[in-house]
């Protein structure tokens, strides 16, 4: 297509002139007779360049000038500047200061005015070019920003597909593998769609950024619906030997050098995040596996206790825990152990699995509670130095009610009877660290009492302070239903949000009427 000068002169014959020298090197022209029109022409369609003069009737070429370059649409449209009157070095000095990108004094030979021309929209085109990567470059590392912030794959294809739209202007598609096929995110001003389709690989692609043109027909089913183009721009990214994740826009939306490398890099972006995005969700599963397989398969049958327990991973947006309870029965007693690991990790989950291990070896052998927290806080002051732990530990007689109790830091248990709901306060330090620790505590649970222990992820969120989130569970528990799974399901609908960002473990114990 033809670049667009807009000619200006009050004088048809000279507008004449210049306008058949112009055609015949190539270039469309639009004609205007006076400042205002060409104003009004502008405002139309801006054109490529401007050849004002500077007499005319209605206002100087140097106003019409300024009124172009103050107008931030039409403020990088080159305007030069070509009379027969305003010859002086006042005139030239004057046109230039007040924004031409040139001026040309006539007579002008043909050939000086076309060369003038070429290589003022030469630089006009090299400079628009560099804008526009430097915009593209922006929204690229804007983008990369966002979807290396994204916790799930739909809000990293989505924070892609979305950054796609911006930078080329037009609707795109964002995909990715999973297990079951792919998933993909497309874009456009009507918003965005997710969906999932059959695996998207087409074959022969390379580990790295590959850029293809290929007919808007093969991606029919992931398309934007107003996708209109033959043929789309398809930058797709191969990591770790897996099928390859995919950006598509409309050809006709890069076309050029620099477009095709910022959609690579926008493909090879979303397939590091990906991969990044994998291997998380891929930990969070082996720690929860993990973690599962190593808290209790089952709560043990003894007479005169009713139990119950349950076990909440975090949200699928945080990451695993360090939670853990236990119940064991030791020569006709029950003993209550539960407890936390600082941290969110796997590694988290191991230290746990470590402490648990270790109290169940401590408990088999007969020892004291407090005798139980020594050599455990021995244990981790020796092999786990840099780790932290609270655990409540209890030993409860069926047939007395006596309980004994022995506390390292944890929540203290919540006692729910008919007369009151109260914690049952037993301070002690915190695993992991060289300070004195109390001695047992003793009390009895008297038929028909509950003990309620939980974890800090049940009553601490970043909308609730850990004394607010104990209030709540204390006005929860004023009464516990008859059945133990209903008063567990019933205060974890009630204290945790679908997003909680902490595991939650929780015992109920209640001693027979």
């Amino acid at each position: 297509m033809p670049e667009r000068i807009l000619v200006v002169d009050d004088i048809s014959a000279n507008r004449y002139v210049i306008a058949t020298w112009l055609q015949h090197s190539g270039y469309a022209v639009v004609e205007a007779a006076s400042g205002g029109e060409a104003l009004s022409l502008i405002k139309e369609s801006l054109p490529d360049l401007v050849l004002l003069d500077v007499r005319m009737p209605d206002m100087s070429g140097f106003e019409v000038c300024e009124r172009i370059k103050a107008d931030p649409v039409s403020a990088a449209v080159p305007v030069i500047h070509l009379t027969a009157s305003a010859v002086g070095v006042g005139d030239r000095t004057q046109g230039l200061a007040r924004g031409a990108d040139g001026y040309l004094v006539e007579p002008v030979e043909p050939e000086v005015l076309l060369a003038t021309v070429n290589a003022t929209l030469r630089y006009a085109r090299a400079r628009r070019q560099a804008e526009r990567l430097a915009g593209r470059l922006a929204g690229l590392s804007d983008t990369t920003l966002a979807i290396n912030m994204a916790g799930t794959l739909d809000e990293l294809l989505g924070a892609a597909a979305e950054g796609a739209l911006r930078m080329f202007g037009g609707p795109a598609t964002v995909f990715a593998p999973t297990e079951v096929g792919s998933r993909f995110v497309t874009c456009d001003l009507d918003g965005m769609v997710a969906g999932d389709s059959p695996l998207l690989d087409p074959g022969g692609v390379p580990r790295g950024p590959t850029l293809r043109t290929t007919p808007g027909s093969d991606w029919a089913g992931v398309l934007a619906p107003s996708v209109a183009a033959e043929e789309v721009k398809v930058a797709l990214a191969r990591v770790q030997g897996r099928p390859p994740v995919g950006v598509l826009v409309e050809a006709a939306l890069a076309f050029g050098d620099d477009d095709a490398h910022v959609l690579s890099q926008l493909s090879m972006g979303v397939a590091l995040a990906v991969e990044a995005l994998r291997s998380i969700d891929e930990e969070r599963r082996i720690a929860l596996t993990l973690q599962r397989a190593l808290l209790p398969r089952s709560l043990p049958e003894v007479e005169g206790v009713e139990l119950a327990a349950r076990y909440v991973p975090a949200s699928s947006n945080a990451e695993i825990g360090g939670d853990f309870y236990e119940v064991i029965e030791i020569g006709g007693k029950l003993m209550v152990a539960i407890g936390d690991v600082m941290g969110h990790s796997l590694h988290a989950a191991t230290v746990m699995a470590e402490i648990r291990h270790a109290v169940r070896a401590y408990a088999s052998e007969g020892h004291p509670l407090d005798e139980i927290l020594r050599q455990v806080n021995l244990l981790m002051l020796r092999f786990l130095p840099r780790e932290l732990a609270t655990v409540a530990l209890l030993l409860l007689t069926p047939s007395t009610g006596e309980i004994v109790m022995c506390n390292a830091g944890h929540l203290p248990p919540l006692l729910v009877s008919k007369r009151r709901t109260d914690y049952l306060s037993m301070p002690g330090p915190l695993l992991g660290a060289r300070l004195h620790r109390p001695g047992e505590a003793r009390f009895t649970l008297e038929p028909g009492e509950s003990l309620v222990l939980v974890t800090d992820g049940l009553v601490e969120r970043r909308d609730l302070t850990l004394q607010e989130g104990m209030a709540r569970l204390q006005e929860l528990s004023g009464s516990v239903e008859d059945d133990l799974e209903a008063y567990c399901d019933r205060v974890i609908d009630a204290m945790m949000r679908p997003d909680h960002e902490d595991d939650v473990a929780l015992v109920v114990l209640r001693r027979a009427a």
